[in-house]
């Protein structure tokens, strides 16, 4: 049976590739909103502090290739592509690349577990722009739905945080607190969208998963204006009142992310790790799922059951772009 679709296109954020590029890449994301350049320079300085590049751009061209290749052994033989919204390659010059290649349709995937505003309208949007302003000749783009609680992303999950569970002593592991963490985003985001029960959902999942009872949410990353209310607790807050109730550890997963960026590097690693060694805790970060096998799985079947399901509709309910 022929494809409804001919490519796949993973959409992401991008991030600096050298210390050349850390600037110009913040007033890419910045866009000409006013920022005091402090602040510009502090954020600069959390690139340069874990190494001067991001590697979220090399890991997600790597998930590129690995969901390509499990695609054709699924019998989807479909290119994959990369759009990142603030870097090369960019939305527009990927569906340039795509154009040349004679796709017509394409399935976008959207690279955030958790939907808001930022994390997805935004970067549906950066692709209808893009695409009206190549005209007649760009593809057209439907999206695959949320997968914030497929199996195979919560399996991954867990065996990405199991490692460092083990970390810890038999005997207090099962009560040593694990904490989930997301991006934070302005409380007016989040009561327009699905974010914090998504969050929600899949931390749940997950515990359950891991058979382990003791966790929370806290929210890292914050930025904007101070005075400006935004999803709390921060990690912060998070790690102090963990260490007032006399524990000796914690376990931190980055769920809100499927990429060691500098959010996890720095925020984490770095900036939550000396909070925590500050107040005595032991910190232990999961890594985030990155271009883990089961990861890729998901990804995968996500696509293949989208395809299926818009080939089984009659062909006036099939989506449009």
């Amino acid at each position: 049976m022929p494809l409804s679709h001919d490519a796949v296109l993973l959409i992401a954020f991008g991030g600096p590739t050298s210390r050349a590029d850390i600037r110009p890449f913040i007033g890419r994301v910045l866009q000409g909103v006013p920022v005091p350049p402090g602040r510009i320079e502090e954020v600069a300085h959390h690139y340069e502090a874990i190494g001067g590049r991001s590697p979220l751009n090399e890991i997600t061209l790597r998930q590129a290739r690995a969901l390509e290749k499990i695609l054709k052994e699924l019998g989807l033989s479909l290119p994959v592509y990369v759009g990142l919204r603030h870097s090369s390659p960019s939305i527009k010059e990927t569906l340039q690349r795509m154009i040349a290649g004679g796709v017509k349709k394409a399935l976008g995937f959207i690279l955030s577990p958790l939907r808001t505003e930022a994390s997805w309208e935004r970067y549906q949007n950066n692709v209808a722009e893009v695409c009206s302003e190549l005209g007649g000749s760009a593809p057209n783009v439907d999206y695959c739905p949320g997968w914030h609680a497929h199996p195979l992303f919560i399996q991954a999950l867990a065996e990405q945080i199991r490692p460092a569970l083990e970390k810890i002593s038999r005997e207090r592991r099962p009560t040593t607190p694990l904490v989930f963490t997301a991006h934070s985003v302005p409380t007016a985001m989040a009561t327009r969208s699905p974010y914090v029960s998504q969050l929600e959902e899949t931390s749940r999942l997950a515990a359950e998963r891991l058979g382990h009872r003791r966790w929370s949410i806290a929210y890292q990353s914050r930025s904007g204006k101070p005075g400006d209310p935004w999803l709390e607790p921060d990690i912060g807050e998070a790690l102090r009142k963990i260490a007032s109730e006399g524990v000796a550890e914690v376990v931190v997963a980055p769920i809100g992310f499927v990429c060691d960026h500098v959010e996890v590097l720095y925020d984490l690693d770095i900036e939550a790790r000396k909070i925590a060694e500050g107040l005595g805790l032991r910190f232990f970060r999961a890594s985030s799922v990155n271009d883990h096998p089961t990861f890729i799985r998901m990804m995968a079947d996500v696509i293949e059951t989208t395809l299926s399901a818009i080939s089984d509709q009659p062909k006036s309910l099939k989506p449009k772009s």
